[in-house]
């Protein structure tokens, strides 16, 4: 009986060894996720995650950027007003043109959202090129971010206050007196998370409205993205640099040399594969059917 026993906990310990090992193989198998930056007056640059630069598009006019769930890529032209859109796989196309646009984002359905900082207006884009007004009356627009419920969040950096849009397009203040705020991002929790280049701080806000200082120090904080690690990018413009903080608030240089780093963007966070799926769940199946045999 007690050899049995020991049978049986050694298969047990190896159906679990083999399912935790599956499950690493396809973690690590999985891309990582590449962060893309808009460098206005020089290039838009790609930062794979180990901090290894190159050169993404050779476009000195670039603002805000956002990526759809199809991982294309779109760039705001500040001064040419044209949204171009860069497909995964090469190539890219003029999407649709707006006065001075900076922030962008798109939504579940995918429809892209731009922000005109001369026009004090919001302009939705669908996939279809058709183009609306979805807010007006804003005060400088500058930076977007959806939450996990849809509602839009803008910036108004000459009037110091976040904007929160809900999907029917009615607006509210959220929170005031920024100095100049500029880019937002939602960590996984919720929180909001606020450029300040007046103040040069980044603060923060939970999801209840309270509200605490993150970072300070920084140099003209600009664009803000987080990965899916939860850690927190920020382009500096003033220092050059773009700057890493992990959920604590460390911070670390994670590229450097950039002046006027702008809007920051990381690619979709890679979905698992068909495959990798298939073998988890058949792994965790034959594991079920061996405990319940012994």
């Amino acid at each position: 009986m007690k050899s049995q026993s020991n049978v049986r906990s050694a298969r047990q310990l190896l159906g679990g060894a083999i399912f935790t090992g599956a499950v690493l193989l396809l973690a690590a198998a999985a891309p990582a996720q590449n962060l893309l930056m808009a460098n206005y007056g020089q290039n838009l640059y790609e930062f794979t995650p180990g901090g290894v630069p190159s050169t993404f598009a050779s476009d000195k006019d670039g603002s805000g950027l956002a990526f759809n769930a199809a991982g294309d890529l779109f760039a705001a032209g500040f001064d040419s007003g044209n949204i171009t859109e860069y497909k995964p796989g090469g190539g890219s196309v003029t999407y649709a043109s707006v006065t001075n646009p900076e922030g962008l984002a798109v939504d579940s359905t995918g429809d892209l959202l731009v922000t005109s900082y001369s026009g004090g207006t919001i302009t939705k884009i669908t996939p279809g090129g058709s183009t609306s007004t979805f807010a007006s009356g804003l005060s400088a627009p500058y930076g977007l971010a959806f939450n996990s419920a849809g509602d839009l969040f803008v910036s108004g950096l000459n009037s110091g206050i976040i904007t929160e849009i809900t999907p029917n397009g009615t607006p509210a203040t959220y929170a005031s007196g920024f100095s100049q705020p500029t880019g937002l991002a939602f960590d996984s929790a919720g929180d909001l998370f606020v450029a300040d280049e007046g103040a040069s701080t980044i603060t923060e806000i939970t999801a209840t409205g309270v509200e605490s200082t993150f970072a300070t120090g920084l140099g003209d904080p600009s664009g803000l993205a987080f990965n899916s690690a939860g850690n927190l990018f920020e382009g500096d413009a003033g220092s050059g640099h773009i700057y890493e903080f992990t959920p604590g608030g460390t911070k670390t240089s994670f590229a450097s040399g950039y002046i006027d780093a702008g809007f920051l963007a990381f690619q979709p966070a890679p979905e698992p594969s068909v495959w990798g799926l298939l073998a988890i769940g058949t792994t965790a199946l034959r594991y079920r059917r061996g405990r319940r045999s012994n």
